[in-house]
């Protein structure tokens, strides 16, 4: 019998762990190799920068989302404040924001097998893709399942490095690169080693890091007690980018000094090289490609069920809103699949390249649907006084911080522009939106 509605399957220990999920993937895990090479130690502040403003974001997001009880995502409440054009490009950029966000995390994946096999990083890449669309197209409360465990084996090491690296610390471990001390954050050039252009350079792939923090707001309509689980997850963010970004970073840089470190490969694996306990690096290699793989599934989720959610709001075709016998919206995640498969072809054609092309792409597009939920914010407590008032969940600051922190998206797309390795994917990112447009133009006539 075919379903019509999603079903409320994801309980609150799911909930809770998809948001941490969703602030630990590819981009602290891989990408946290590149932002140290370019800003040294001082990449702690732009984890702590960048994971502030965002927590105001999920804080608008909250409030929206639980404003009327009756929203399913974000795209839903910018066509209510901002226009059906608003909800129509949201929703199609939301979509391309985890296309390009589960291409990295299976390139990733290629990237990371590569430690123990040397065969082509498509191969793993197109693999790993094929079995995350097989687990999803089963039911709502196996992905739940899934990222449940996922994020556990992500929590798990992360607090397991940070306990080593504090033992390391108070018994001054000797590695190959040096004595394992707190001054090694500042005695290898400096707290800002590259000065502060190095530093800014780093905020593309920082702020790659926390993509996904919003999955929460896409898991709304099927979870099981929004007014209860969305607040939970959202007030514990904090808590988790002091232990898991800057906890983390600073047992990293404390064990090596930052221009020890390889750009292109995890600092994470690297650590336990570095200490001389092999296993266990080849342990937390196994640990960021299930990692990465969590995050190409946070993917695989997110992007079908926007198409799901485009389709009811008349923004996609029909056939995207049909749902299986286990209702999970079947058509959307064999479309997104496909298109997440041009990953691998990515990384066949440039393989040095693909990863940073990718993430680039999907940092611009994640700040534009960020961007959305603050204006919306805006207009929403400027429009109903009322809702705001009785929020049980507003939003602090408002709507100085929303400026605030939209001025601050803005000058990260200045910092793009002038860096040279993110200029060219700037550039070519306002095609996506000038195609919405079009298309938008097209469907309206």
């Amino acid at each position: 019998m075919e379903q019509h509605e999603l079903k409320r399957d994801l309980k609150n220990r799911h909930v809770q762990l998809i948001a941490i999920g969703g602030t630990i993937g590819t981009g602290l895990f891989l990408g946290s190799g590149k932002a140290i090479s370019l800003a040294g130690p001082s990449i702690i502040i732009g984890y702590l920068i960048v994971g502030i403003a965002l927590f105001f974001v999920m804080r608008a997001l909250g409030e929206l989302l639980l404003s009327k009880g009756g929203y399913a995502s974000f795209t839903e409440f910018a066509t209510e404040y901002l226009g059906d054009w608003a909800g129509y490009v949201t929703g199609w950029t939301y979509w391309f924001c985890w296309i390009m966000t589960a291409m990295a995390d299976i390139i990733a994946v290629g990237m990371y097998t590569q430690y123990w096999f040397d065969i082509p990083q498509w191969v793993p890449a197109i693999a790993c893709l094929v079995v995350l669309l097989i687990l999803n197209l089963l039911t709502v409360k196996l992905f739940g399942e899934l990222e449940f465990w996922f994020a556990l084996i992500k929590i798990i090491t992360i607090i397991a490095l940070i306990a080593i690296g504090l033992v390391l610390l108070i018994i001054g471990f000797e590695t190959d690169a040096g004595k394992v001390a707190v001054s090694n954050l500042w005695e290898h050039g400096g707290l800002f080693p590259n000065g502060a252009f190095g530093f800014l350079m780093a905020f593309q792939m920082v702020v790659f890091a926390f993509v996904g923090v919003e999955l929460v707001g896409v898991a709304a309509a099927e979870t099981e007690n929004p007014q209860k689980n969305i607040p939970s997850a959202i007030n514990k963010i904090p808590i988790r980018i002091l232990l898991f970004y800057v906890g983390a970073l600073f047992v990293i840089l404390t064990i090596n000094p930052w221009d020890t470190l390889s750009a292109t490969s995890s600092p994470f694996v690297q650590v336990f090289a570095l200490v001389g306990i092999p296993i266990a690096a080849g342990l937390i290699n196994f640990v960021v490609l299930t990692s990465a793989a969590s995050a190409g599934n946070s993917g695989m989720f997110s992007t079908s069920r926007m198409l799901f959610s485009l389709s009811k709001g008349e923004q996609a075709p029909k056939s995207f809103g049909k749902l299986n016998k286990n209702a999970v919206p079947q058509n959307g995640l064999l479309f997104s699949a496909i298109v997440v498969s041009i990953g691998a072809l990515l990384s066949y054609l440039m393989p040095d390249d693909a990863f940073s092309i990718v993430t680039t792409i999907s940092a611009i597009c994640f700040i534009w649907v960020w961007s959305i939920i603050l204006i919306s914010h805006i207009i929403y407590k400027k429009r109903h006084p009322d809702l705001h008032a009785k929020s049980i969940f507003k939003a602090p600051l408002t709507p100085f911080v929303n400026y605030l922190v939209l001025a601050f998206f803005f000058f990260l797309l200045i910092i793009m522009a002038i860096s040279e390795a993110t200029r060219t994917s700037l550039m070519l990112t306002p095609l996506w939106f000038i195609l919405l447009f079009v298309l938008y133009a097209i469907r309206k006539k």
